[in-house]
């Protein structure tokens, strides 16, 4: 996968604010920011994985700053920067859950399902507050009165949330992704769990792929992916779940939950919890009848 980042020095305030509409706005970049450079200059950065659309930026800059700003675009090297990222860093004890690395030799905590997750090309290591969140819902869902059979994984990254409910439920999981190298790390880190017989995966743009009908309706749905495509999936995964249903949602910041919240119960998907985890609020919610 290649990697441009588009960068311009600006003020913190702008630069903050420009990096959280940036990361609202589905598909523009896999990631943005603000940071101080060397010469305490403060500096906007995105990293997208296509050429950037200068336009767009240019556009969402326009409606929060005053004046114009010049972008700068940049190859990043060829590199796994989330393994570069990643390495060395320790396990992961979350509600029943033990994620760890090949690299990682923590004995295994009493009474802990492990998981083996190394860091790779897809999202979900397990230390993200979003990652661990999920683990932590799907706990909860697991020690309720609901006992789901029929889970959907969507945006399934690196697999880590099919997997762990693969190995808590003992169910058939399908788990989806944008991304067909996604798809691939997730299959790989299946087999590497001896879950690959629970997990079936499909390639899939939101839920238009025939897979979500031939295979529904769910009764647990996990989507840890981002704010604005929650909300454009609340429709449809209203549609494709089960009454009673059980829906995980992640990805997305504290500030933007209510929006969330809202266009689910308009689709008869109502808050049963909300977990707040530093910047980030994890979703757990119920299909009424």
């Amino acid at each position: 996968m290649t990697l441009e980042q588009i960068t311009v020095p600006m003020s913190k305030q702008d630069a903050f604010a420009l990096a959280d509409a940036v990361m609202e706005e589905y598909g523009l970049a896999l990631s943005a920011s603000a940071f101080e450079n060397a010469d305490g200059d403060w500096v906007f950065e995105a990293t997208c994985d296509q050429k950037p659309d200068v336009e767009r930026f240019n556009a969402l800059a326009k409606s929060l700053l005053k004046g114009k700003v010049e972008f700068s675009i940049q190859p990043v090297p060829d590199k796994d920067w989330v393994a570069h990222s990643l390495e060395g860093l320790s396990a992961i004890d979350t509600g029943e859950f033990f994620v760890h690395g090949s690299h990682d030799e923590t004995p295994l905590p009493t009474g802990k399902i492990a998981i083996k997750i190394d860091a790779g090309q897809a999202f979900g290591t397990g230390h993200h507050e979003t990652t661990t969140g999920c683990l932590q819902a799907i706990s909860t869902v697991a020690n309720s009165d609901t006992t789901p059979a029929n889970i959907l994984d969507l945006g399934t990254g690196s697999g880590i949330l099919a997997i762990a409910a693969a190995k808590r439920f003992d169910q058939k999981i399908l788990a989806t992704d944008i991304d067909k190298k996604a798809i691939e790390v997730a299959l790989e880190n299946a087999k590497i769990n001896d879950v690959a017989d629970k997990i079936e995966t499909a390639v899939s743009t939101g839920m238009d792929h025939p897979i979500f009908v031939e295979k529904g309706p769910f009764d647990l749905v996990l989507a840890n992916i981002l704010a604005g495509p929650l909300v454009e999936l609340a429709p449809d995964i209203a549609k494709h779940t089960s009454e009673g249903a059980i829906v995980i949602l992640a990805g997305l910041l504290t500030r933007q939950a209510d929006n969330v919240i809202q266009a689910y119960e308009t689709n008869k998907i109502a808050l049963l919890e909300r977990v707040e985890k530093g910047d980030w609020t994890i979703l757990r919610l119920q299909r009424e009848a």
